[in-house]
Order: structure tokens, then sequence, then C-alpha cells
């Protein structure tokens, strides 16, 4: 693994988990219409309600391609209702919106826990798009516009591929993560024979993850290819909640029942089960007859709520129940993400928390 100061063997890093504080949470404006084909107009202002939102409780950092498009989408959030002093903009162009994926993963410096690092995984573009090498170029961008160390995790003196929708954490060292995503070697390869050991000591060394629980295949229509955070997220140290499809027939029900029974016999870093909370699928979305990756549990903590995606079904009620009773310290709001989700991605794929510096608790949220 290399850094910004040359070669950090055996220097362990922390991923703090979601729910623990946040200075910023960052964001990449839209830019690209062909994510949305036919929706694009609607898109920037779904953002603006996601950020006053999030500017509620902690600063919304966000990457604009120049200032023309800084004043514009500036006046937009100014409609919106978004306090302008909560936003911070940084003129780094990016290819398209995911900033979940692409941009700079913020851990924990295992030697100075006070400090924060920014873990930069290589992005490709899920192994499937060939828009990606601005995006490529966040996170050694972000590092060095907030003056910090630039972590580059390598096995074999190859640099690993890895996006953030593909991991989730609790912060105490144990990480979910699929199969289908980090181990396929047919499909969408990230990174050509590499083992599930040898990727274990990267995640070991860079996110701090004593223990990983591997889960086999994602949700219908996922073009990701596996992303975890369309189908299981912590909730707390101890406590997942994993998707569940009641209708046999859906093409979601086996590999979620598969998942659930991974998970019954998965174990934390310290040898106890998990606490597996069901939380329901909305019915299958299409647009122009494609499936659309319609989750729950792509959800985003920040620090004043927990924002989830609805999708005017009437699972939308129960869900936002489900999280409600496992985040009782801050609100659950519902946002709309028809929309958001023809761009097979919600809000926790627009997202990427920055952690407060200094030493944060582990908090825990139940």
């Amino acid at each position: 693994m290399s850094g910004g100061g040359g070669t950090a063997a055996l220097r362990v890093f922390r991923m703090p988990a979601e729910w623990e504080p946040h200075e910023a949470t960052w964001l990449g404006w839209p830019r690209n219409a062909s994510d949305w084909p036919g929706k694009f107009s609607v898109i920037p202002w779904v953002y603006g309600e996601i950020v006053r939102k999030i500017a509620a409780g902690e600063v919304v950092r966000i990457l604009v391609e120049n200032g023309e498009r800084e004043a514009k989408a500036a006046r937009l959030l100014r409609r919106a209702g978004v306090d302008p002093s909560r936003v911070e903009w940084f003129r780094i162009p990016t290819d398209r919106g995911w900033t979940r994926d692409f941009g700079p993963i913020f851990v924990r410096d295992g030697e100075n826990p006070e400090e924060l690092a920014v873990a930069g995984f290589r992005f490709t573009a899920w192994a499937r798009y060939p828009d990606w090498r601005r995006d490529a170029e966040v996170p050694e961008q972000v590092a060095a516009s907030l003056g910090l160390r630039l972590v580059r995790p390598e096995s074999g003196g190859r640099e690993v591929v890895l996006e953030g929708g593909a991991i989730d954490v609790n912060g105490r060292g144990t990480l979910l993560t699929t199969e289908e995503c980090l181990l396929d070697q047919r499909t969408q390869v990230r990174n050509p024979g590499m083992s599930r050991g040898e990727i274990e000591a990267v995640l070991r060394v860079t996110l701090g993850t004593t223990h990983v629980i591997w889960l086999g295949r994602g949700i219908a229509g996922d073009d990701t290819h596996g992303h975890v955070d369309d189908l299981c997220r912590f909730t707390g140290p101890r406590t997942v909640v994993l998707c569940r499809e009641s209708d046999p027939r859906d093409p979601n029900y086996r590999p979620l029942e598969e998942n659930r029974e991974r998970l019954s016999g998965a174990r934390l870093e310290d040898g106890s089960r998990l606490e597996i909370v069901p939380l329901p699928m909305p019915a299958p979305l299409h647009f122009d007859a494609l499936r659309l990756p319609a989750s729950y549990a792509n959800f985003y903590v920040c620090n004043a709520a927990v924002l989830v995606p609805t999708f005017n079904d009437p699972n939308d009620r129960i869900a936002l129940g489900v999280l409600s009773e496992l985040f009782p310290d801050r609100p659950v709001v519902g946002i709309h993400a028809v929309d958001l989700a023809w761009g097979f991605g919600t809000l926790h794929c627009m997202t990427q928390q920055q952690p407060v510096r200094g030493v944060a608790g582990e908090g825990d949220p139940s």
C-alpha cells in the first residue's frame, strides 16, 4: 500500500461507521444528462431537497465542474431553501454523480486516530462504462484540497479497484460485501485474478476490517453487479437490515433468501451473531422496459436524519417504520426517488460521509 509520503507498509486505517458524527457530506452535482435520459431536468431539484435535509446537521461539500455551473446550482439551492453558509463548493470536474463509488473514502489513521486520511481505491466505472477518468481523479484532488494523506490500496503491485457502494461497515471491524461484485471474474471484473484472501488483506489494512461477511448476489436491475448497499446495511454495531422479497416469482426472491441464510450463520468480529431485521422491497420499478434497482436499503445516515428512498409504494410506510425503530436518535425522512432510480442509483449512491476530525466515539444508534 502506498501513501503520499511513500510506502506505508502494514500501516492500518479504520473506516468509521456511517452513523458516527460527520464533519460533512460530499456530493457530486449532477451534470451528465445521459444518466437520466428524459428526466434530467427534475434531478437537480431532487438534489436540492437532499442537500437541504443534510445541511440541517452538517456542511455539504459539492463537487462542481466550473464557476458557471456552481453559480447556477447555488441559485437553485437558495430557491430550495438551503442555507448558503452550509454549502462548500469544490471545482473538481466529474464524469457522473455517483460520489459514493468514485469519491474519497475517509478513514482514521491507526497510528494517529485524530487524523483523517483518504483511501483512494482505483475506480473504473463499475467495469462497465467508458466515462470514468475524471471520476477516478477525485480522491486525490479532495485529499489535496483538504490537506489529507492519500492512501492508494495495492495488492501484488497493482492498485485495487473498489467502489464505496460495494461495502458497508459497522466501524468495529466487520464489513459486508458480495461475492458477485468483488469476486466476479467473468462479467464486470474489477480485479482480475485477485483472490478472496487478497481482497480481505487489503480491506484489513485500508479499512480496519478484521472480519468480512460475504453475501452472494445483489438485486435485479443493479448495473453495478452486486453492490451491497442495495440489499443489506448495518444499522448498528450488531444489527443489519436485509431486503426481503415476498413474491417467490420475483427474480429477487431466491438471491435474497440465500443471503438471509448466509447472514443467519454469520458472526461479527467478536464471534457474536448479528440481529437481522427484514426490510421490505418495493414493487418492481420499470422504465422503458428496464428493471430499476429500487431498494429501501439505499438509505443515507447523516447527522440530522436518515434519508430513505421512497417509490410511491405501499411498502414505503413499512420501510420508514422499520428504520425509525432502528435509528431512534434521529428522524427518518422519505425522499421521493422514482426519478433518481432511472439513473440506477439513489441516496446512498450519491453521498459520501466525511467523519469529524479528532477521535470520535463508536456511536450506536440503538
